[in-house]
């Protein structure tokens, strides 16, 4: 059995309609893909709220789901976006908008700036949106807990000629420590 990409693509489809079935939902998914992504769309209905649940938890499990169906059976592609809606596409623009004022507050004040903890997806979103305007980003902390730092325009970093002599001083320091500890566990 073929398990390329329109395979892929087919299954997850299939999948994912069969999982909205047991929900007393019969709609069809639009099925597409992308940077070797498959983009599952699952039109307006009734159910939005349900199936969208809080802060897009409930469309993240079935994103989940479908992406683990995908493993199991060995398909080519694995990555899935499930969008129920068109609601992270909304959710999607309304953060770009945020994260340009945001910019525009951190290039006026000309200090960094800590965004709130946000999953992987949004963190992108702030990631390139800062990128497009020459802004450094850095993601920060762990799990529930991560979130992006926006930078200012960085001043010029320093020539290798003025970094050089502190990183040389630190390893000479550092050198006869690591030499002397070897001869403490022989003896």
């Amino acid at each position: 059995m073929d398990k390329g990409v329109d395979a892929s693509i087919n299954f997850a489809e299939k999948y994912l309609e069969d999982l909205l079935s047991f929900f007393g939902l019969n709609t069809v998914v639009k099925a597409t893909h992308e940077d070797d992504v498959i983009e599952l769309s699952v039109p307006s209905t009734h159910m939005n709220g349900f199936l969208i649940g809080q802060r897009g938890d409930t469309m993240r499990s079935l994103q989940y789901l479908v992406s683990t169906a995908l493993k199991n059976n060995d398909y080519e592609l694995t990555r899935v976006n499930v969008d129920i809606a068109d609601y992270k596409k909304g959710r999607h623009e309304q953060l770009a908008h945020r994260v340009e004022d945001w910019i525009k507050d951190i290039k006026e004040k000309g200090e960094p700036m800590q965004v709130r903890p946000m999953n992987a997806a949004d963190r992108r979103i702030v990631h390139k949106v800062a990128g497009e305007h020459g802004l450094k980003t850095e993601s920060e902390g762990y799990g529930r807990d991560r979130h992006v730092v926006i930078f200012p325009e960085a001043p010029e970093e320093p020539k290798e000629a003025e970094k050089s002599p502190a990183k040389n001083s630190k390893k000479t320091e550092q050198e006869p420590d690591e030499e002397e500890a070897p001869e403490a566990t022989e003896k």
